[in-house]
């Protein structure tokens, strides 16, 4: 039979097989004829084949075959293949039934995917999870576009996991999940119900804060979302949370970029402080004593937004002030520190007695300031100012060193776009391969110096740019 090329004769050679009880010759003989439901029907009920049925079906999908597995699933306790099997056959109210039957319904929304659900068919799965799991059944009413049930019971489940007790992530993911729905359902009545939950009004309990972000972020409102950045990001510094307060800011500027809207100068002001702080000890690490002096003396200009590390910031001011030759302001910031008590009394018995001697033993001789021109103007200005005297523009900064940037020496950031020295960027990626703002991975090759006239100033700001409502 082996050359035998006609399937009639390889089907009517099976059929006397079966009829004689030889069951294995029978199914090879079936398949050669490529009538592969009778191979499963034999793999199932003679062969135990379950397995090799199986893979057949999964192949051809078969509704005949699908059924015959369906069967043999069902009968032997096997309910998520049986389910698996129902719906290949599309059988979908049978697969769904039997779920139900079996609690196999997870399973059974898994296998069909939502993409595939009907409206209809989500909400019912919905109904079902609506007792014992009302995220799992929030998440099928969103599917089904029942945006306020879905709604109702997340912030019933943060309410109840924040009554209960605990670190609060439970509530919290429930909450992620709420700003899911209204950013997707854009319903103003959800919004306002969910902005008066994050705000306490129903328990007198405000939320964390960065829910209110994320929500104005889902809804596509950009300017609320960076005002209340800014709030956070104030808070998160008072506390001495500089770095978490800085990536907040970062990233709301990366929202704003990537939609090319403005970035408003208070969020841009609070973000240069806060990435000055953050790259010193980036710079002192890298024995950058000049950079990381003039970052400190610009953190410690604005002294009151760091009130938890004001002793350490001036500390650290007077120590890399000396290291760069920058003695005037080194004098300054140990004589504060001498003539304050609370940071005189905090202050390490050896370095008081430096400090002391700093201001007993004043040099304030120093080099001026180098200069570089400004990208707008080209007037020549101090590198570490970031606000240009001639033509009032605020300078984009370098996020390698903080100083202002200059057309000649030009590149950004290939992950978040923030612009930095090429030269400065490519000796910080010698010893650290992130970007110093973003932080994540960048190799020189992707650095690009961009030519003078190519460099795009205030490329975050579209005049045309508008933002959803």
């Amino acid at each position: 039979m082996s050359s035998v090329k006609a399937s009639k004769v390889h089907a009517q050679f099976a059929r006397a097989k079966e009829a004689g009880g030889e069951f294995a010759a029978a199914a090879e003989a079936y398949e050669r004829a490529g009538e592969m439901d009778n191979v499963v029907r034999l793999q199932l009920e003679h062969l135990d084949g379950a397995e090799r049925a199986f893979e057949i079906v999964r192949e051809t999908k078969s509704s005949e075959g699908a059924l015959s597995a369906a069967r043999y699933c069902a009968e032997a306790g096997r309910y998520p293949n049986a389910i698996e099997f129902l719906l290949l056959a599309n059988k979908e109210d049978e697969a769904f039934a039997l779920a139900q039957q079996h609690g196999e319904v997870d399973c059974f929304a898994a296998t069909l995917g939502q993409e595939n659900m009907s409206a209809t068919r989500a909400s019912e799965v919905a109904e079902y999870f609506e007792k014992n799991s009302p995220e799992r059944a929030a998440e099928f009413y969103q599917a089904a576009g029942n945006y306020h049930k879905a709604l109702r019971l997340l912030l019933a489940c943060s309410a109840a996991s924040g009554t209960a007790g605990g670190s609060g992530s439970a509530a919290d993911t429930a909450l992620v999940r709420a700003i899911e729905v209204v950013g997707a359902a854009r319903n103003d009545m959800l919004t306002h119900t969910l902005i008066d939950h994050l705000m306490g009004e129903q328990d007198g309990i405000p939320k964390d804060p960065h829910h209110i972000f994320r929500l104005y972020l889902a809804l596509g409102n950009y300017t609320q979302a960076a005002k209340t950045a800014v709030i956070i990001a104030r808070q998160e510094q008072e506390l001495g949370n500089y770095k978490l307060a800085r990536d907040v800011l970062v990233e709301t500027s990366r929202q704003l970029r990537a939609r090319r809207l403005r970035v408003a100068r208070e969020l841009q002001n609070a973000l240069a402080l806060l990435h000055s702080y953050v790259l010193v000890k980036k710079l002192v690490k890298r024995s950058q004593h000049g950079p990381a002096a003039r970052m400190l003396v610009r953190v410690a200009q604005h002294l009151s937004k760091f009130p938890t590390h004001a002793a350490n910031i001036l500390i650290s001011a007077v120590i890399e002030c000396q290291r760069a030759g920058l003695r005037a302001y080194s004098y300054d910031f140990a004589a504060t520190l001498m003539r304050t008590p609370e940071y005189r009394g905090s202050m390490d018995k050896d370095i008081r007695r430096k400090i002391e001697a700093i201001v007993r033993r004043p040099n304030k001789e120093q080099e001026p300031d180098a200069r570089t021109p400004c990208p707008y103007c080209s007037h020549e200005l101090a590198e570490a100012e970031l606000d240009c005297p001639t033509c009032k523009n605020a300078i984009p900064y370098c996020i390698v060193t903080g100083y202002h940037m200059v057309k000649d020496d030009w590149t950004q950031c290939p992950r978040c776009t923030f612009p930095g020295l090429y030269s400065q960027f490519v000796e910080h990626l010698g010893t650290d391969a992130t970007c110093p703002m973003c932080e994540q991975p960048v190799t020189p090759d992707e650095l690009h110096k961009v030519p003078e006239n190519e460099v795009l100033l205030d490329d975050e700001v579209s005049p045309d740019a508008t933002e959803t409502p």
